[in-house]
C-alpha cells in the first residue's frame, strides 16, 4: 500500500540527525514555508467554506470545530479566538477535540480512533440542521474525524472537511472540501509541523473572512472585539480614533457611552444622535458598520 503524502520521507531529511544545527534548521524552515504555500491552492474552499458558516450563524445557528491531535489543537485554536476577536457569541462556538480536557496531557492517545466518542460529542453538543461543523485532519483519515463529520452530516448539518491529502476520505460527503497538499514533513509523519502550519494558516483565513462577512471587520480593524482587559480596551479606544478621527478621549467617551461596543462608539462619533440611534442603523445594516456610517452620513 502506498503511503500517504504526510507520511513520506523528504527529500532533505537524509543525515537530518547529524547536520549542523544551522543547516538543519534551514531544512526545517524551509519545510514550514512549502507547507505554507499549499494555501495558495485552497482559496476557493476556503472562501466557500467561510461564506457558509457565515450564513450559519447569521441565521442563529452554530459553527463546531471537530478533530484529533495537532490538527484538533489548529481547529480549538481558531474557535475559542472566535469571541473575543469578533464578538461572536461563545454559545455560537462548539469546539470538539478528540479526548477533550484529558487529550491535552495524552494528545497521542487513542481518542483519535475513538469512533464511538466522536458521535457521541456531536449528539451531545446538539450539532444539527441549521449548524456547520469543520472537521480536520492531516492525513484525512483519522477515525474521530470522520465520524465526527459523518454524524453531523446525518444530522443535518453543513460539513467542511479539511485534510492534507488527496484523495482523502474526509472528503467524502462534505458540502466543503479543503484540500492543503503539503510536502511530507522533514520528520516523516510529524505533521504537527508543515502539515499543522497550513492548517493553521487556513483557519486564519476561514475565520478572518467569516469575521468579515459577518461585518466584524472594518479596514483591518475588529471593531466587534470584546473588550475584556487593559489591552483590548486600549486596542477598542485606538479603533475608535483611527476610524472616526476623533481624539483619544473622545473615543474613550464615546465607548463608555456605549457600554464598550466599537462599532456603536464610532457611530456616535459619527455623528449619530445616542445610543439608540446608533443602534438601529447599526441593526438596518446587518451589523455592517461601513452601511451603518454611510446610513449616519446621510440622516
Amino acid at each position: 500500500m502506498l503511503a500517504a503524502k504526510t507520511e513520506e520521507r523528504h527529500e532533505r531529511a537524509m543525515g537530518l540527525d547529524v547536520m549542523h544545527p544551522a543547516l538543519a534548521l534551514e531544512v526545517l524552515a524551509l519545510g514550514q514555508q512549502a507547507a505554507a504555500k499549499a494555501v495558495d491552492a485552497a482559496m476557493a474552499p476556503i472562501a466557500t467554506a467561510a461564506r457558509m458558516a457565515a450564513d450559519v450563524l447569521s441565521a442563529g445557528g452554530r459553527l463546531a470545530y471537530a478533530g484529533a491531535g495537532s490538527s484538533g489543537l489548529m481547529a480549538m485554536a481558531d474557535a475559542l479566538e472566535l469571541p473575543g476577536t469578533y464578538g461572536i457569541p461563545n454559545d455560537k462556538i462548539v469546539v470538539l477535540l478528540a479526548g477533550g480536557a484529558a487529550s491535552l496531557t495524552d494528545l497521542a492517545g487513542g481518542y483519535e480512533d475513538d469512533t464511538a466518542l466522536a458521535r457521541a460529542d456531536v449528539a451531545g453538543a446538539g450539532i444539527g440542521a441549521g449548524d456547520c461543523l469543520i472537521a480536520v485532519s492531516a492525513s484525512g483519515s483519522t477515525p474521530y474525524a470522520l465520524a465526527a463529520g459523518d454524524e453531523a452530516c446525518r444530522r443535518g448539518a453543513r460539513v467542511v472537511a479539511m485534510a492534507n491529502n488527496a484523495g482523502a476520505r474526509l472528503f467524502e460527503g462534505a458540502d466543503v472540501a479543503i484540500l492543503l497538499q503539503t510536502p511530507p514533513e522533514v520528520v516523516s509523519g510529524s505533521t504537527r509541523m508543515g502539515a499543522a502550519t497550513a492548517q493553521k494558516i487556513a483557519f486564519n483565513m476561514f475565520s478572518t473572512l467569516v469575521g468579515i462577512h459577518l461585518g466584524h471587520v472594518h479596514d483591518g480593524h475588529m471593531v466587534n472585539l470584546k473588550a475584556d482587559n487593559d489591552k483590548l480596551r486600549s486596542r477598542a479606544m485606538r479603533i475608535v480614533a483611527d476610524i472616526s478621527g476623533v481624539t483619544p478621549d473622545a473615543a474613550s467617551r464615546h465607548l463608555a457611552a456605549s457600554s464598550g461596543s466599537v462599532k456603536i462608539a464610532i457611530l456616535l462619533a459619527a455623528g449619530a444622535r445616542d445610543v439608540a440611534a446608533a443602534q438601529a442603523a447599526l441593526d438596518g445594516a446587518g451589523q455592517n458598520l461601513r452601511r451603518a456610517l454611510s446610513h449616519v452620513a446621510t440622516h
